[in-house]
């Protein structure tokens, strides 16, 4: 049996790589923000949960594979944030989150396939306390032109450029990073997939 990724995320691929997992990369194709707008009164663990499903469920799947969807978003002020596009977003977030904290939430969502079938589904998300460190307007605008935080949740990586302006995380660190290898393999436990079977 294979996993099959359903994310373009690099810092995904990365994890389950060093984790010991070759994927098959597909990526879905959702339209986020739709779906997002599409939900009535989500509270942000649903919203996340939400994405991670559609992204598992849109893509091809094998007659025999595992599925695992993701997505991450910052939780700050009690405002859900995903990836900035834009510098002037990034820099604004920036100064707003410097020296706080926020919570950064991924859902994750497994489906089993067999015989061309879903069998089997699983879903929950782990949120992480993110304490943000203060960069200088001169690190900052640097950390801005390299491009890496206007492509991820909440404009920043712990894996990356973006680590050294993070002080410190409350739990789980490759969930920051994109997918907590603690949840997928508690849900691949169940729909009755050991991950040492994916290795």
């Amino acid at each position: 049996m294979r996993l099959i990724l359903a994310s373009q995320s690099p810092a995904r691929l990365s994890v389950l790589r060093s984790a010991g997992i070759e994927p098959v990369v597909r990526v879905s194709g959702v339209d986020e923000d739709a779906l997002v707008e599409s939900l009535e009164n989500p509270t942000p663990e649903e919203t996340v949960v939400a994405l991670s499903a559609a992204k598992a469920e849109a893509i091809e799947h094998d007659d025999e594979c595992v599925v695992v969807g993701c997505d991450s978003m910052l939780l700050f002020e009690g405002e859900l944030v995903g990836k900035p596009g834009t510098p002037e977003v990034a820099r604004e977030r920036w100064h707003r989150v410097a020296g706080k904290s926020g919570v950064l939430i991924t859902g994750h969502t497994v489906l089993r396939v067999s015989g061309g079938v879903v069998t089997g589904r699983a879903s929950a998300a782990e949120s992480t306390t993110v304490r943000f460190g203060t960069p200088s307007e001169e690190e900052l605008e640097a950390y801005i032109a390299t491009g890496e935080p206007l492509h991820v949740a909440g404009g920043f990586t712990i894996d990356g450029l973006g680590g050294w302006f993070i002080d410190g995380i409350d739990g789980d660190h490759t969930s920051v990073i994109g997918i907590s290898l603690a949840l997928t393999r508690r849900l691949l436990g169940q729909v009755g997939v050991s991950v040492s079977t994916l290795w």
